[in-house]
């Protein structure tokens, strides 16, 4: 990195004392550091039709207690397209009340392969030395923005306090703007200001003293609760003509296409011509002829993500990935676009992003929108999502991070949008019959469990990499425990093991030992050895939304063979419970010499509110009532 050389007029960086520590310590007493200011300035410039997009960034931090030391790793990410110039790191240690400064001299750069769409992208890390209580930190970055379409969101309000926040944008009066806001009215006020400067405008939003956004599990991306602005420049005038850039939707998919048109032109490898002509035959369908297509490239098209510069959004040729066997997301989608061809099918490249980008197309109509692509493809008026990174996915699936979101699908120089299904939960189902013996204060169980759709799915990319019997077995004592911790599968068999279009079954035999209770002539034992309701349960203070990977269905049957010389004396209450979010039904039956209980239970979303989630905690409180019911059975 070169030396950092900082020149922003604006920034009036003030240092804290002790003074201001016990100020902040006061003020925040729950809090381990806060941000003193944060300020950016975005440079956007026009020559003769050529961008210069500089970005600033200047941040302060003050750490109010001894944990400061845990936060002495930083570490910061940039691309080909967001290039990181410049960089000035410094601590600041706080000794009678005197900072002495204490610059960072070591970066460590390396490759960061996360993203699933383009993957040049590199991390930068660093250590902040001698932080203690009171110590303060400086960061100064310049980046470089290589392309007038990747402008960043801007945000106001961080997982800890921000005094002060300032965003600034200066750009050449020739480019056209609009700024996006999202969650700006659950923050506190941010002023803004428009100011013509010379050949420039100026665009600035100011903000004092942002509280603290609260970190949750499982909650929606950051994206969906941060207030932020998302700046577009949607055109330019270049010698007094008016030229497009992101104006809209179609500008967008414009840009895309451009870079999608002229792929898989060249002649096609013989070898991928015969496989293509081997897997469809004897497919008397089209639908049946894309299925072996599909499988097949999931099966032997290794997921690597490896891109650099424009490489992140244009695929590779089909039969370059077809010789290498291994590709990303959008090399997959070439390959599979290409074998299509080939059996006289049309399939269409179709960008979306994943859940965890919350934006709409419209909202957003820039490369912020989406991260990954897949192919989709037209039957019988249904369209079929085919992701052929995953694994296992049967057809009728899109992978569970994209449920629910939009789809951009190429068609020629047009487009279509349309939104990908969220699968009914029946249809992601665990269907789990028992049958359990007494023995003294132990169970003896058999059981045979039948998963379907994302359940089967997740389950088999564990067993992937879990090849040894007795490991296989660890991790079926996990996913299929019941009653007790001492529950132990003693033998087990399986069918439908990595299948794409069967229900994988596992048969087992298993022991949970001291799980009855035996109390002079009467049995006591509880029916619900499957607690289909775990973890769930949100708290009742909650601030945000709560994420799952796809709704599902339980279905629980436990037969309980009733021992010689006993009768039933208690069976508890059959319950029926639900909304439209979740449904739990338990019923209770005696037939011949065993008790059936029956226990089935509906996850009917993949997103609750804080409204919904008490909604839902009321039902999972009356359904752990119901868990603690136990049959007795009475010495005749």
């Amino acid at each position: 990195m070169k030396k950092y050389t900082f020149i922003l007029s604006l920034f009036l960086a003030w240092s804290a004392n002790s003074q201001d520590l016990k100020k902040y310590k006061k003020l925040y007493p729950n809090d381990d550091v806060i941000r003193l200011q944060q300020e950016i300035v975005l440079h956007i410039k026009l020559d003769n039709g050529t961008f210069s997009i500089k970005k600033d960034v200047f941040e302060e931090d003050l750490y109010l207690n001894n944990s400061a030391n845990y936060n002495s790793k930083r570490s910061l990410s940039y691309a080909t397209f967001f290039n990181l110039d410049t960089i000035e790191a410094s601590s600041f240690s706080l000794q009678d009340d005197t900072y002495t400064e204490n610059k960072v001299t070591n970066f460590n750069e390396k490759n960061n392969l996360n993203d699933s769409f383009y993957d040049d992208s590199k991390e930068l890390s660093f250590i902040y030395p001698k932080l203690a209580k009171g110590s303060k930190t400086q960061l100064k970055l310049q980046y470089n923005i290589k392309n007038p379409r990747f402008l960043n969101a801007f945000f106001f309000g961080d997982f800890y306090p921000v005094i002060r926040n300032k965003v600034t944008i200066i750009a050449d009066k020739d480019i056209e703007l609009i700024f996006k806001p999202f969650h700006l009215e659950n923050t506190p006020k941010i002023t803004f200001k428009k100011k013509k400067k010379g050949k420039n405008y100026e665009y600035t939003w100011s903000q004092l003293n942002s509280k603290k956004f609260d970190i949750e599990a499982d909650a929606p991306s950051y994206r969906s609760i941060l207030p932020h602005i998302i700046p577009i420049i949607t055109s330019y005038k270049e010698n007094n003509e008016t030229k497009k850039l992101l104006d809209g939707v179609g500008g967008l998919y414009s840009w895309y296409y451009s870079l999608v048109e002229n792929i898989n032109k060249e002649g096609t490898d013989p070898e991928l011509e015969a496989l293509v002509a081997e897997l469809i035959k004897g497919k008397t369908s089209d639908l049946e002829k894309v299925k072996a297509l599909y499988y097949w490239t999931q099966k032997n098209i290794k997921y690597i993500a490896f891109e650099y510069a424009l490489g992140g959004f244009i695929p590779r040729e089909a039969n370059d990935v077809f010789q290498k066997k291994y590709g990303d997301c959008k090399d997959n989608s070439s390959i599979l676009y290409k074998m299509l061809e080939i059996a006289g099918l049309e399939g269409n490249l179709t960008w979306i992003g994943t859940r965890k980008i919350p934006y709409t197309y419209e909202e957003v109509p820039t490369p912020a929108v989406d991260n990954h692509m897949i192919l989709s493809y037209e039957y019988n008026n249904k369209t079929y999502y085919l992701d052929a990174t995953g694994r296992y996915i049967q057809i009728d699936y899109p992978s569970s991070f994209i449920q629910g979101k939009e789809a951009l699908i190429a068609n020629g120089k047009s487009y279509k949008i349309k939104k990908i299904p969220v699968i009914a939960a029946n249809l992601n189902k665990i269907t789990d019959s028992t049958y359990l013996k007494i023995s003294g204060r132990d169970i003896i169980g058999s059981s045979q469990t039948k998963l379907s759709g994302y359940l089967k799915n997740n389950l088999f990319y564990n067993l992937e990499n879990t090849r040894k019997e007795a490991a296989v077995k660890e991790l079926y004592n996990k996913r299929f425990s019941k009653g007790s911790n001492k529950f132990l599968i003693t033998s087990f068999t399986e069918e439908n093991k990595f299948s794409y279009e069967e229900d994988f079954l596992v048969r087992y035999n298993f022991t949970i030992q001291d799980y009855v209770q035996n109390i002079g002539s009467e049995i006591f034992i509880n029916p619900h050895i499957n607690n289909s309701i775990a973890g769930i349960k949100t708290k009742k203070d909650r601030k945000y939304a709560i994420e799952f990977d796809y709704k599902k269905q339980y279905s629980y049957t436990n037969t309980i063979e009733i021992p010689e010389g006993y009768t039933v004396s208690y069976i508890p209450t059959p319950v029926s419970l639900g909304t439209e979010l979740l449904s739990v039904n338990l019923s209770y039956s005696k037939v011949n010499n065993t008790l059936v209980c029956q226990q089935d239970v509906v996850f009917n979303f993949i997103n609750l509110s804080v409204a919904a989630q008490q909604k839902v905690n009321a039902i999972i409180e009356q359904t752990e009532k119901a868990f603690k019911e136990v049959i007795v059975l009475q010495k005749k």
